[in-house]
Protein backbone atom coordinates (compact mmCIF):
# COMPACT_ATOMS: atom_id res chain seq x y z
CA UNK A 1 0.00 0.00 0.00
CA UNK A 2 1.26 3.47 -0.79
CA UNK A 3 0.24 7.09 -0.32
CA UNK A 4 -1.25 9.26 -3.03
CA UNK A 5 -0.83 13.03 -3.14
CA UNK A 6 -4.08 14.83 -2.46
CA UNK A 7 -5.40 17.51 -4.80
CA UNK A 8 -5.43 20.97 -3.24
CA UNK A 9 -6.01 22.90 -6.46
CA UNK A 10 -9.25 24.22 -4.93
CA UNK A 11 -7.00 26.66 -3.04
CA UNK A 12 -5.89 28.36 -6.27
CA UNK A 13 -7.21 31.89 -6.40
CA UNK A 14 -7.16 32.22 -2.60
CA UNK A 15 -6.70 35.84 -1.50
CA UNK A 16 -3.19 36.57 -0.22
CA UNK A 17 -1.60 33.50 -1.85
CA UNK A 18 -0.54 33.66 -5.49
CA UNK A 19 -1.17 30.68 -7.72
CA UNK A 20 2.59 30.52 -8.36
CA UNK A 21 3.29 30.21 -4.64
CA UNK A 22 0.59 27.57 -4.17
CA UNK A 23 1.63 25.50 -7.21
CA UNK A 24 5.24 25.47 -6.03
CA UNK A 25 4.09 24.45 -2.57
CA UNK A 26 1.91 21.66 -4.00
CA UNK A 27 4.92 20.35 -5.96
CA UNK A 28 7.05 20.33 -2.81
CA UNK A 29 4.30 18.44 -0.96
CA UNK A 30 4.04 15.90 -3.79
CA UNK A 31 7.78 15.27 -3.34
CA UNK A 32 7.18 14.32 0.28
CA UNK A 33 4.48 11.86 -0.78
CA UNK A 34 6.77 10.34 -3.42
CA UNK A 35 9.69 10.09 -1.00
CA UNK A 36 7.53 8.58 1.75
CA UNK A 37 6.55 5.82 -0.65
CA UNK A 38 10.16 5.33 -1.82
CA UNK A 39 11.49 5.05 1.73
CA UNK A 40 8.74 2.60 2.68
CA UNK A 41 9.54 0.46 -0.37
CA UNK A 42 13.25 0.50 0.46
CA UNK A 43 12.55 -0.50 4.05
CA UNK A 44 10.34 -3.38 2.92
CA UNK A 45 13.09 -4.57 0.56
CA UNK A 46 15.69 -4.42 3.34
CA UNK A 47 13.43 -6.48 5.62
CA UNK A 48 12.74 -9.02 2.90
CA UNK A 49 16.48 -9.35 2.25
CA UNK A 50 17.22 -9.82 5.97
CA UNK A 51 19.10 -6.51 6.18
CA UNK A 52 17.18 -4.99 9.07
CA UNK A 53 20.28 -4.83 11.28
CA UNK A 54 22.25 -2.66 8.87
CA UNK A 55 23.15 1.02 9.19
CA UNK A 56 21.29 1.61 5.92
CA UNK A 57 18.07 0.22 7.41
CA UNK A 58 18.49 2.43 10.49
CA UNK A 59 19.04 5.55 8.38
CA UNK A 60 16.00 4.77 6.24
CA UNK A 61 13.90 4.35 9.40
CA UNK A 62 15.10 7.76 10.60
CA UNK A 63 14.45 9.32 7.18
CA UNK A 64 10.88 8.00 7.12
CA UNK A 65 9.90 10.36 9.96
CA UNK A 66 11.10 13.37 7.97
CA UNK A 67 9.35 12.40 4.73
CA UNK A 68 6.12 11.16 6.36
CA UNK A 69 5.72 14.18 8.64
CA UNK A 70 6.56 16.49 5.73
CA UNK A 71 3.72 14.85 3.82
CA UNK A 72 1.21 14.83 6.67
CA UNK A 73 1.95 18.34 7.98
CA UNK A 74 1.49 19.79 4.50
CA UNK A 75 -1.86 18.00 4.24
CA UNK A 76 -2.99 19.41 7.57
CA UNK A 77 -1.78 22.88 6.54
CA UNK A 78 -3.53 22.89 3.15
CA UNK A 79 -6.71 21.44 4.65
CA UNK A 80 -7.01 24.23 7.23
CA UNK A 81 -6.81 26.84 4.45
CA UNK A 82 -9.46 28.05 2.03
CA UNK A 83 -11.90 29.46 4.56
CA UNK A 84 -13.03 32.96 5.38
CA UNK A 85 -11.05 33.30 8.63
CA UNK A 86 -14.17 33.50 10.80
CA UNK A 87 -13.43 31.73 14.12
CA UNK A 88 -17.14 31.72 15.04
CA UNK A 89 -17.37 28.70 12.72
CA UNK A 90 -15.51 26.80 15.45
CA UNK A 91 -17.76 27.38 18.49
CA UNK A 92 -16.34 24.57 20.65
CA UNK A 93 -12.79 25.67 19.95
CA UNK A 94 -13.71 29.31 20.58
CA UNK A 95 -15.15 28.36 23.97
CA UNK A 96 -12.06 26.32 24.91
CA UNK A 97 -9.67 29.04 23.73
CA UNK A 98 -11.57 31.70 25.69
CA UNK A 99 -11.51 29.57 28.85
CA UNK A 100 -7.79 28.93 28.57
CA UNK A 101 -6.37 32.14 27.04
CA UNK A 102 -9.06 34.66 28.03
CA UNK A 103 -10.05 35.40 24.44
CA UNK A 104 -9.65 34.23 20.86
CA UNK A 105 -7.47 37.28 20.22
CA UNK A 106 -5.11 36.33 23.06
CA UNK A 107 -4.66 32.83 21.66
CA UNK A 108 -4.18 34.21 18.14
CA UNK A 109 -1.59 36.66 19.49
CA UNK A 110 0.35 33.77 21.08
CA UNK A 111 0.12 31.72 17.87
CA UNK A 112 1.26 34.69 15.75
CA UNK A 113 4.11 35.51 18.13
CA UNK A 114 5.26 31.90 17.88
CA UNK A 115 5.02 32.03 14.08
CA UNK A 116 7.02 35.26 14.01
CA UNK A 117 10.03 33.77 15.76
CA UNK A 118 13.22 33.56 13.74
CA UNK A 119 13.85 30.24 12.09
CA UNK A 120 12.23 27.73 9.81
CA UNK A 121 9.63 25.15 10.66
CA UNK A 122 6.02 24.91 11.68
CA UNK A 123 3.69 26.42 14.23
CA UNK A 124 1.04 24.02 15.44
CA UNK A 125 -1.76 24.49 17.90
CA UNK A 126 -2.02 21.15 19.64
CA UNK A 127 -4.67 19.79 21.91
CA UNK A 128 -3.16 17.81 24.77
CA UNK A 129 -5.29 14.66 24.71
CA UNK A 130 -4.56 14.00 28.39
CA UNK A 131 -5.99 17.20 29.86
CA UNK A 132 -7.46 19.16 26.93
CA UNK A 133 -5.07 22.11 27.14
CA UNK A 134 -4.22 23.90 23.90
CA UNK A 135 -0.53 24.48 23.19
CA UNK A 136 0.90 26.71 20.45
CA UNK A 137 4.15 24.91 19.66
CA UNK A 138 7.15 25.73 17.47
CA UNK A 139 8.45 22.75 15.47
CA UNK A 140 11.89 23.20 13.85
CA UNK A 141 12.01 20.10 11.71
CA UNK A 142 9.18 17.87 10.53
CA UNK A 143 10.32 14.92 12.62
CA UNK A 144 11.47 16.63 15.83
CA UNK A 145 9.74 18.44 18.67
CA UNK A 146 6.16 17.23 18.43
CA UNK A 147 4.68 16.95 21.93
CA UNK A 148 3.73 13.33 22.64
CA UNK A 149 0.04 12.60 23.12
CA UNK A 150 -1.12 15.76 21.40
CA UNK A 151 -3.44 16.27 18.44
CA UNK A 152 -2.55 18.94 15.85
CA UNK A 153 -5.61 21.10 15.25
CA UNK A 154 -4.19 24.18 13.47
CA UNK A 155 -1.04 23.97 11.34
CA UNK A 156 1.00 26.81 9.81
CA UNK A 157 4.02 26.24 7.58
CA UNK A 158 6.72 28.83 8.27
CA UNK A 159 9.44 27.37 6.09
CA UNK A 160 10.48 30.01 3.52
CA UNK A 161 8.91 28.11 0.61
CA UNK A 162 5.48 28.81 2.15
CA UNK A 163 5.74 32.59 1.77
CA UNK A 164 8.94 33.96 0.17
CA UNK A 165 7.61 34.05 -3.42
CA UNK A 166 4.77 36.37 -2.40
CA UNK A 167 6.07 38.09 0.73
CA UNK A 168 9.86 38.06 0.62
CA UNK A 169 10.98 38.66 4.20
CA UNK A 170 7.59 40.01 5.32
CA UNK A 171 6.59 36.95 7.31
CA UNK A 172 4.10 38.94 9.41
CA UNK A 173 2.07 39.77 6.28
CA UNK A 174 1.99 36.07 5.37
CA UNK A 175 0.85 35.14 8.88
CA UNK A 176 -1.92 37.76 8.77
CA UNK A 177 -3.15 36.44 5.43
CA UNK A 178 -2.99 32.89 6.75
CA UNK A 179 -5.39 33.90 9.53
CA UNK A 180 -7.72 35.53 6.99
CA UNK A 181 -7.93 32.22 5.13
CA UNK A 182 -8.26 29.69 7.96
CA UNK A 183 -11.05 27.23 7.43
CA UNK A 184 -12.12 27.15 11.08
CA UNK A 185 -14.72 24.44 10.55
CA UNK A 186 -11.86 22.05 9.67
CA UNK A 187 -10.00 23.05 12.82
CA UNK A 188 -13.20 22.51 14.83
CA UNK A 189 -13.62 19.04 13.33
CA UNK A 190 -10.06 18.11 14.32
CA UNK A 191 -10.86 19.14 17.88
CA UNK A 192 -14.07 17.12 17.95
CA UNK A 193 -12.56 13.94 16.50
CA UNK A 194 -9.62 13.78 18.90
Amino acid sequence: MSYTAKDYSFLLGMQGFSDTLLKNHFTLYQGYVTNTNKVMDLLAAKLQAGQEGTPEFAELKRRLGWEFNGMRLHELYFENLGGDGDPSKAPNLTKRVTEQFGSVDACAKDFMATASMRGIGWVICYEDLENGLLINQWINEHDVGHPAGCNPILVLDVFEHAFMIDYGLKRADYINNFFKNIKWEVVEKRLETA
